[in-house]
Protein backbone atom coordinates (compact mmCIF):
# COMPACT_ATOMS: atom_id res chain seq x y z
CA UNK A 1 0.00 0.00 0.00
CA UNK A 2 1.12 3.56 -0.56
CA UNK A 3 1.19 6.16 2.16
CA UNK A 4 1.65 9.50 2.49
CA UNK A 5 4.66 11.12 3.54
CA UNK A 6 5.24 14.03 6.13
CA UNK A 7 4.14 12.75 9.42
CA UNK A 8 3.97 15.02 12.42
CA UNK A 9 3.26 13.69 15.38
CA UNK A 10 5.89 12.60 17.75
CA UNK A 11 6.00 10.71 21.21
CA UNK A 12 7.24 13.51 22.75
CA UNK A 13 4.22 15.83 21.85
CA UNK A 14 1.89 12.86 22.97
CA UNK A 15 4.00 12.52 26.69
CA UNK A 16 3.43 16.44 26.55
CA UNK A 17 -0.24 16.12 25.76
CA UNK A 18 -0.39 13.55 28.85
CA UNK A 19 0.55 16.27 31.02
CA UNK A 20 -2.28 18.30 29.82
CA UNK A 21 -5.00 16.23 29.81
CA UNK A 22 -3.74 15.07 33.79
CA UNK A 23 -6.79 16.12 36.06
CA UNK A 24 -9.08 17.29 33.18
CA UNK A 25 -10.03 14.09 31.83
CA UNK A 26 -10.92 10.68 33.26
CA UNK A 27 -8.33 7.71 33.13
CA UNK A 28 -11.14 5.09 32.11
CA UNK A 29 -11.16 1.34 33.01
CA UNK A 30 -9.68 -1.48 31.05
CA UNK A 31 -10.85 -4.49 32.16
CA UNK A 32 -11.37 -8.13 30.86
CA UNK A 33 -14.61 -9.53 30.05
CA UNK A 34 -15.08 -12.85 31.02
CA UNK A 35 -18.73 -12.90 29.17
CA UNK A 36 -16.93 -11.22 25.44
CA UNK A 37 -13.98 -13.51 25.71
CA UNK A 38 -16.30 -16.36 26.29
CA UNK A 39 -18.08 -15.50 23.38
CA UNK A 40 -14.80 -14.80 21.09
CA UNK A 41 -12.41 -17.27 22.25
CA UNK A 42 -10.04 -14.52 22.63
CA UNK A 43 -9.07 -12.73 26.11
CA UNK A 44 -11.02 -9.39 25.39
CA UNK A 45 -10.05 -6.80 27.57
CA UNK A 46 -12.91 -3.92 27.52
CA UNK A 47 -10.94 0.45 27.80
CA UNK A 48 -14.19 2.23 28.69
CA UNK A 49 -13.81 5.60 27.01
CA UNK A 50 -17.84 5.84 27.15
CA UNK A 51 -17.21 6.74 30.66
CA UNK A 52 -16.17 9.71 29.73
CA UNK A 53 -17.64 13.12 30.85
CA UNK A 54 -19.33 13.73 27.60
CA UNK A 55 -19.33 9.87 26.83
CA UNK A 56 -16.96 9.57 24.38
CA UNK A 57 -12.45 9.38 23.82
CA UNK A 58 -12.70 12.67 21.83
CA UNK A 59 -12.56 15.19 24.74
CA UNK A 60 -8.65 13.88 25.19
CA UNK A 61 -7.87 15.46 21.44
CA UNK A 62 -10.36 18.35 22.58
CA UNK A 63 -8.61 19.79 25.76
CA UNK A 64 -5.05 19.39 24.30
CA UNK A 65 -6.19 21.62 21.24
CA UNK A 66 -7.86 24.05 23.48
CA UNK A 67 -5.04 24.27 25.79
CA UNK A 68 -2.69 25.04 23.34
CA UNK A 69 -4.36 28.08 22.13
CA UNK A 70 -3.00 31.53 22.77
CA UNK A 71 -4.74 33.79 24.47
CA UNK A 72 -5.95 35.94 21.65
CA UNK A 73 -7.39 32.90 19.90
CA UNK A 74 -8.77 31.75 23.52
CA UNK A 75 -10.74 35.13 23.65
CA UNK A 76 -12.25 35.04 20.17
CA UNK A 77 -13.02 31.35 20.77
CA UNK A 78 -13.11 27.99 18.34
CA UNK A 79 -15.32 26.32 15.67
CA UNK A 80 -15.80 22.71 14.62
CA UNK A 81 -17.27 20.77 12.45
CA UNK A 82 -18.80 17.40 13.83
CA UNK A 83 -21.00 14.34 13.67
CA UNK A 84 -20.95 15.20 17.91
CA UNK A 85 -18.27 13.51 20.29
CA UNK A 86 -15.79 16.00 19.15
CA UNK A 87 -18.38 18.87 19.60
CA UNK A 88 -18.94 17.93 22.93
CA UNK A 89 -15.47 16.90 23.90
CA UNK A 90 -15.31 20.77 22.63
CA UNK A 91 -18.39 22.15 24.14
CA UNK A 92 -17.26 21.12 27.40
CA UNK A 93 -13.65 21.98 28.11
CA UNK A 94 -14.24 25.02 26.50
CA UNK A 95 -16.81 25.80 29.07
CA UNK A 96 -14.33 24.56 31.69
CA UNK A 97 -11.60 26.71 30.22
CA UNK A 98 -13.28 29.70 29.54
CA UNK A 99 -13.47 29.25 25.29
CA UNK A 100 -16.07 30.34 23.33
CA UNK A 101 -17.04 27.23 21.16
CA UNK A 102 -18.91 27.24 18.38
CA UNK A 103 -19.78 23.99 16.40
CA UNK A 104 -21.19 22.80 12.90
CA UNK A 105 -23.30 19.92 12.81
CA UNK A 106 -24.92 17.74 10.06
CA UNK A 107 -28.68 18.23 9.99
CA UNK A 108 -29.93 14.44 11.18
CA UNK A 109 -26.72 14.78 13.74
CA UNK A 110 -28.20 12.26 16.93
CA UNK A 111 -30.66 14.80 18.77
CA UNK A 112 -28.75 13.61 22.18
CA UNK A 113 -25.24 15.06 20.80
CA UNK A 114 -27.14 18.01 20.14
CA UNK A 115 -28.87 18.66 23.32
CA UNK A 116 -26.06 18.20 25.35
CA UNK A 117 -23.52 20.75 23.42
CA UNK A 118 -25.61 23.40 23.98
CA UNK A 119 -26.20 22.27 27.33
CA UNK A 120 -22.96 22.87 28.08
CA UNK A 121 -22.85 26.22 26.80
CA UNK A 122 -22.05 25.90 22.65
CA UNK A 123 -23.81 27.64 20.38
CA UNK A 124 -24.61 24.62 17.82
CA UNK A 125 -25.34 25.31 14.04
CA UNK A 126 -27.20 22.54 12.07
CA UNK A 127 -25.83 22.89 8.41
CA UNK A 128 -26.02 20.19 5.11
CA UNK A 129 -26.92 16.35 5.42
CA UNK A 130 -23.54 14.65 5.94
CA UNK A 131 -20.26 15.96 7.92
CA UNK A 132 -18.15 17.37 4.79
CA UNK A 133 -20.85 19.45 4.11
CA UNK A 134 -20.97 20.65 7.93
CA UNK A 135 -17.07 20.66 7.41
CA UNK A 136 -17.10 23.25 4.37
CA UNK A 137 -19.77 25.70 6.71
CA UNK A 138 -17.31 25.39 9.45
CA UNK A 139 -14.23 26.66 7.50
CA UNK A 140 -16.02 29.30 5.98
CA UNK A 141 -17.34 30.20 9.07
CA UNK A 142 -13.78 30.57 10.73
CA UNK A 143 -12.40 32.51 8.19
CA UNK A 144 -15.38 34.93 8.29
CA UNK A 145 -15.55 35.37 12.15
CA UNK A 146 -11.56 34.92 12.50
CA UNK A 147 -12.18 31.87 15.30
CA UNK A 148 -9.65 29.29 15.65
CA UNK A 149 -10.79 25.93 13.63
CA UNK A 150 -10.24 22.51 15.41
CA UNK A 151 -10.27 19.68 12.84
CA UNK A 152 -11.86 16.58 14.75
CA UNK A 153 -9.41 13.87 13.60
CA UNK A 154 -6.61 15.79 11.06
CA UNK A 155 -5.04 18.07 13.88
CA UNK A 156 -1.87 17.28 15.60
CA UNK A 157 -2.74 18.32 18.32
CA UNK A 158 -6.00 16.30 18.77
CA UNK A 159 -3.98 13.51 17.29
CA UNK A 160 -1.73 13.66 20.01
CA UNK A 161 -3.95 14.19 22.48
CA UNK A 162 -6.00 10.91 21.34
CA UNK A 163 -2.74 9.16 21.43
CA UNK A 164 -2.53 9.63 25.44
CA UNK A 165 -5.49 7.07 25.49
CA UNK A 166 -2.54 4.22 24.56
CA UNK A 167 -0.03 4.51 27.77
CA UNK A 168 -3.07 3.81 30.08
CA UNK A 169 -3.43 0.98 27.99
CA UNK A 170 0.09 -0.17 28.32
CA UNK A 171 0.11 0.48 32.25
CA UNK A 172 -3.24 -1.21 32.90
CA UNK A 173 -2.71 -4.48 30.06
CA UNK A 174 1.18 -4.39 29.41
CA UNK A 175 1.04 -7.73 28.06
CA UNK A 176 -1.69 -6.94 25.51
CA UNK A 177 -1.18 -8.39 22.05
CA UNK A 178 -3.43 -6.97 19.70
CA UNK A 179 -5.65 -3.67 19.87
CA UNK A 180 -9.07 -2.96 17.52
CA UNK A 181 -9.29 0.28 16.71
CA UNK A 182 -12.37 1.95 15.70
CA UNK A 183 -11.30 4.24 12.05
CA UNK A 184 -13.15 7.26 10.65
CA UNK A 185 -10.70 9.98 9.51
CA UNK A 186 -8.14 8.62 11.52
CA UNK A 187 -7.26 10.49 14.24
CA UNK A 188 -7.62 7.92 17.63
CA UNK A 189 -5.46 5.32 15.08
CA UNK A 190 -2.79 7.80 14.27
CA UNK A 191 -2.36 8.73 18.28
CA UNK A 192 -2.21 5.21 19.94
CA UNK A 193 -0.45 3.60 16.95
CA UNK A 194 2.44 6.07 17.15
CA UNK A 195 2.64 4.84 21.11
CA UNK A 196 1.85 1.53 20.60
CA UNK A 197 4.68 1.37 17.63
CA UNK A 198 7.30 3.28 20.12
CA UNK A 199 7.05 1.14 23.80
CA UNK A 200 5.03 -1.76 22.58
CA UNK A 201 6.27 -2.94 18.37
CA UNK A 202 4.88 -6.07 18.89
CA UNK A 203 0.91 -5.60 20.04
CA UNK A 204 -0.77 -5.91 16.30
CA UNK A 205 -2.93 -2.81 15.94
CA UNK A 206 -5.94 -3.34 13.66
CA UNK A 207 -8.10 -0.72 12.17
CA UNK A 208 -12.08 -1.24 12.12
CA UNK A 209 -13.70 0.82 9.83
CA UNK A 210 -18.14 1.01 8.34
CA UNK A 211 -17.94 -0.90 5.14
CA UNK A 212 -20.88 1.98 4.44
CA UNK A 213 -18.11 4.31 5.29
CA UNK A 214 -14.33 3.12 4.27
CA UNK A 215 -12.60 5.77 3.40
CA UNK A 216 -9.30 5.11 5.07
CA UNK A 217 -8.53 2.23 3.04
CA UNK A 218 -9.10 4.17 -0.04
CA UNK A 219 -6.78 6.61 1.25
CA UNK A 220 -4.27 4.25 1.62
CA UNK A 221 -4.71 2.31 -1.63
CA UNK A 222 -4.51 6.01 -3.37
CA UNK A 223 -1.66 7.21 -1.08
CA UNK A 224 -3.44 10.21 -0.05
CA UNK A 225 -6.81 11.31 0.78
CA UNK A 226 -9.32 9.90 -1.62
CA UNK A 227 -12.95 10.82 -1.14
CA UNK A 228 -15.79 7.73 -1.21
CA UNK A 229 -19.10 7.75 -1.05
CA UNK A 230 -20.46 6.95 2.54
CA UNK A 231 -23.85 5.06 3.31
CA UNK A 232 -25.83 4.96 6.37
CA UNK A 233 -24.21 3.53 8.72
CA UNK A 234 -25.22 2.91 12.43
CA UNK A 235 -21.08 4.07 13.53
CA UNK A 236 -22.36 7.89 12.51
CA UNK A 237 -19.39 8.56 14.17
CA UNK A 238 -16.97 7.25 11.86
CA UNK A 239 -18.91 7.71 8.58
CA UNK A 240 -16.48 10.14 7.37
CA UNK A 241 -15.75 10.56 3.19
CA UNK A 242 -12.19 11.28 3.27
CA UNK A 243 -9.47 10.50 5.76
CA UNK A 244 -7.31 13.15 6.48
CA UNK A 245 -3.71 14.05 5.45
CA UNK A 246 -2.04 13.85 8.81
CA UNK A 247 -3.73 10.71 10.02
CA UNK A 248 -3.12 8.84 7.25
CA UNK A 249 0.87 9.61 7.05
CA UNK A 250 1.23 8.54 10.52
CA UNK A 251 -1.09 5.64 10.61
CA UNK A 252 -0.70 4.23 7.41
CA UNK A 253 2.51 2.66 7.83
CA UNK A 254 1.91 1.74 11.31
CA UNK A 255 -1.51 0.11 11.49
CA UNK A 256 -0.96 -3.96 10.51
CA UNK A 257 -4.64 -4.39 9.14
CA UNK A 258 -7.52 -2.66 7.84
CA UNK A 259 -11.01 -4.42 8.49
CA UNK A 260 -14.56 -3.74 7.49
CA UNK A 261 -17.79 -4.33 8.77
CA UNK A 262 -21.38 -5.11 7.45
CA UNK A 263 -24.23 -2.90 9.72
CA UNK A 264 -25.66 -6.24 10.64
CA UNK A 265 -22.67 -6.64 12.61
CA UNK A 266 -22.72 -3.37 14.13
CA UNK A 267 -26.09 -4.24 15.63
CA UNK A 268 -24.93 -7.00 16.76
CA UNK A 269 -22.38 -6.22 18.19
CA UNK A 270 -24.30 -3.34 20.17
CA UNK A 271 -26.65 -5.88 21.23
CA UNK A 272 -23.76 -7.94 22.82
CA UNK A 273 -22.57 -5.36 24.46
CA UNK A 274 -25.81 -4.13 26.18
CA UNK A 275 -26.44 -8.19 26.98
CA UNK A 276 -22.86 -9.07 28.47
CA UNK A 277 -21.59 -5.98 29.67
CA UNK A 278 -24.45 -4.16 30.75
CA UNK A 279 -23.85 -0.43 28.61
CA UNK A 280 -25.10 1.26 25.83
CA UNK A 281 -22.44 1.73 22.68
CA UNK A 282 -22.85 3.84 19.78
CA UNK A 283 -22.28 1.88 16.86
CA UNK A 284 -18.56 3.80 16.49
CA UNK A 285 -17.83 2.03 19.78
CA UNK A 286 -19.02 -1.09 18.79
CA UNK A 287 -16.81 -1.71 15.35
CA UNK A 288 -14.18 -3.69 17.50
CA UNK A 289 -16.53 -6.17 18.70
CA UNK A 290 -18.09 -6.06 15.36
CA UNK A 291 -14.83 -6.90 14.15
CA UNK A 292 -14.31 -10.05 16.13
CA UNK A 293 -17.96 -11.37 15.60
CA UNK A 294 -17.51 -11.96 11.85
CA UNK A 295 -14.95 -14.14 10.72
CA UNK A 296 -11.76 -12.49 9.56
CA UNK A 297 -10.02 -12.91 12.73
CA UNK A 298 -9.52 -15.94 14.21
CA UNK A 299 -5.79 -15.86 14.76
CA UNK A 300 -6.93 -13.01 17.53
CA UNK A 301 -8.43 -16.37 19.50
CA UNK A 302 -6.81 -17.33 22.90
CA UNK A 303 -4.78 -13.70 22.99
CA UNK A 304 -5.07 -10.46 24.83
CA UNK A 305 -6.79 -8.10 22.57
CA UNK A 306 -7.94 -4.74 23.73
CA UNK A 307 -11.15 -3.56 22.80
CA UNK A 308 -11.57 0.16 22.14
CA UNK A 309 -15.02 0.88 23.59
CA UNK A 310 -14.85 5.35 22.46
CA UNK A 311 -17.97 6.11 22.92
CA UNK A 312 -21.99 5.76 24.13
CA UNK A 313 -23.81 8.96 22.95
CA UNK A 314 -26.82 7.07 21.34
CA UNK A 315 -30.38 8.55 21.30
CA UNK A 316 -32.37 5.78 23.37
CA UNK A 317 -34.96 5.41 20.68
CA UNK A 318 -32.57 4.95 17.80
CA UNK A 319 -30.43 2.11 20.64
CA UNK A 320 -33.99 0.00 20.68
CA UNK A 321 -34.26 -0.36 17.25
CA UNK A 322 -30.91 -1.33 16.56
CA UNK A 323 -31.16 -3.98 19.38
CA UNK A 324 -34.26 -5.23 17.70
CA UNK A 325 -32.09 -5.26 14.77
CA UNK A 326 -29.69 -7.22 16.54
CA UNK A 327 -32.32 -9.47 17.92
CA UNK A 328 -33.27 -10.31 14.32
CA UNK A 329 -29.61 -10.60 13.60
CA UNK A 330 -29.30 -12.86 16.33
CA UNK A 331 -32.76 -15.37 15.16
CA UNK A 332 -34.10 -13.74 18.43
CA UNK A 333 -37.29 -11.95 16.51
CA UNK A 334 -39.03 -13.38 13.68
CA UNK A 335 -41.44 -12.08 11.28
CA UNK A 336 -43.14 -14.18 8.49
CA UNK A 337 -46.19 -13.95 6.16
CA UNK A 338 -48.51 -16.84 6.94
CA UNK A 339 -51.53 -17.86 4.61
CA UNK A 340 -54.61 -19.25 6.84
CA UNK A 341 -57.73 -20.26 6.64
CA UNK A 342 -60.49 -17.20 6.63
CA UNK A 343 -62.54 -19.58 8.49
CA UNK A 344 -63.36 -19.45 12.47
CA UNK A 345 -60.75 -20.94 14.41
CA UNK A 346 -58.00 -20.73 11.20
CA UNK A 347 -56.24 -18.37 13.53
CA UNK A 348 -56.51 -20.01 16.41
CA UNK A 349 -54.63 -23.01 14.29
CA UNK A 350 -51.89 -20.55 13.50
CA UNK A 351 -51.26 -19.57 17.37
CA UNK A 352 -51.78 -23.02 18.91
CA UNK A 353 -48.98 -24.35 16.38
CA UNK A 354 -46.88 -21.68 17.35
CA UNK A 355 -47.36 -21.95 21.34
CA UNK A 356 -46.24 -25.77 20.49
CA UNK A 357 -43.02 -24.45 18.61
CA UNK A 358 -42.09 -22.11 21.95
CA UNK A 359 -42.27 -19.42 19.75
CA UNK A 360 -43.64 -16.00 21.77
CA UNK A 361 -45.79 -14.01 19.66
CA UNK A 362 -45.49 -10.14 19.67
CA UNK A 363 -47.31 -8.84 16.73
CA UNK A 364 -49.91 -10.37 14.73
CA UNK A 365 -51.32 -8.22 11.74
CA UNK A 366 -54.38 -9.56 10.29
CA UNK A 367 -54.99 -8.93 6.42
CA UNK A 368 -58.25 -9.74 4.67
CA UNK A 369 -58.24 -6.52 2.50
CA UNK A 370 -54.99 -7.45 0.16
CA UNK A 371 -55.10 -11.13 0.89
CA UNK A 372 -55.56 -12.09 -3.00
CA UNK A 373 -58.58 -13.16 -4.91
CA UNK A 374 -59.24 -16.46 -2.81
CA UNK A 375 -61.69 -15.30 -0.65
CA UNK A 376 -61.10 -18.03 1.57
CA UNK A 377 -58.32 -17.28 2.87
CA UNK A 378 -56.15 -14.18 4.60
CA UNK A 379 -52.91 -12.87 5.16
CA UNK A 380 -51.44 -13.04 8.47
CA UNK A 381 -47.91 -10.74 9.01
CA UNK A 382 -46.43 -12.12 12.56
CA UNK A 383 -43.76 -11.33 14.62
CA UNK A 384 -42.38 -13.92 17.28
CA UNK A 385 -39.94 -14.43 19.73
CA UNK A 386 -37.43 -17.07 18.94
CA UNK A 387 -34.59 -18.56 20.46
CA UNK A 388 -32.39 -18.45 17.91
CA UNK A 389 -31.54 -19.19 13.77
CA UNK A 390 -31.82 -23.17 14.28
CA UNK A 391 -35.67 -22.54 16.73
CA UNK A 392 -36.89 -20.31 13.27
CA UNK A 393 -35.84 -23.79 11.32
CA UNK A 394 -37.73 -25.63 13.71
CA UNK A 395 -40.71 -23.27 13.41
CA UNK A 396 -40.89 -23.33 9.64
CA UNK A 397 -40.99 -27.07 9.81
CA UNK A 398 -43.80 -27.32 12.15
CA UNK A 399 -45.63 -24.67 10.11
CA UNK A 400 -45.52 -26.69 7.34
CA UNK A 401 -46.46 -29.78 8.65
CA UNK A 402 -49.38 -28.37 10.20
CA UNK A 403 -50.85 -27.24 6.94
CA UNK A 404 -49.57 -23.13 7.59
CA UNK A 405 -48.71 -21.83 3.80
CA UNK A 406 -46.02 -19.50 4.23
CA UNK A 407 -45.99 -16.03 1.89
CA UNK A 408 -42.84 -13.79 1.54
CA UNK A 409 -40.51 -14.30 5.06
CA UNK A 410 -38.12 -12.32 5.71
CA UNK A 411 -34.51 -13.50 5.67
CA UNK A 412 -32.94 -14.12 9.77
CA UNK A 413 -30.31 -10.85 9.89
CA UNK A 414 -31.76 -9.28 6.68
CA UNK A 415 -31.74 -6.00 7.98
CA UNK A 416 -29.77 -3.56 5.40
Amino acid sequence: MKTPSNAGVSLPEIVAARSRLQGAVVRTPCTESAALSELTGAHIYCKQEHLQRTGSFKERGARNALAQLTPSQAERGVIAASAGNHALGLSWHGRLLGVPVTVVMPRFAPLVKVARCRQFGATVLLHGDTYDEALHEAVRLAAERGLAYVHPFDDPRVIAGQGTMAFEILEQVPDAEAILVPVGGGGLLAGVATVFRALKPDLEIIGVEPANAACFAAGLAAGAPARVPTRFTLADGLAVEEAGRHTLAIAGPLVHRLLTVTEESLALAMLRLAELEKCIIEGAGAAGLAALLGEGLPELAGRRVILLLTGGNIDPLAHSRVIERGLAADGRIYRFDALISDRPGGLAHLSGVLAAAGANVTEIVHNRTFAGPDLSRVHVLCTVETRDRAHITELQQRLAENGVELGCMERPGALY
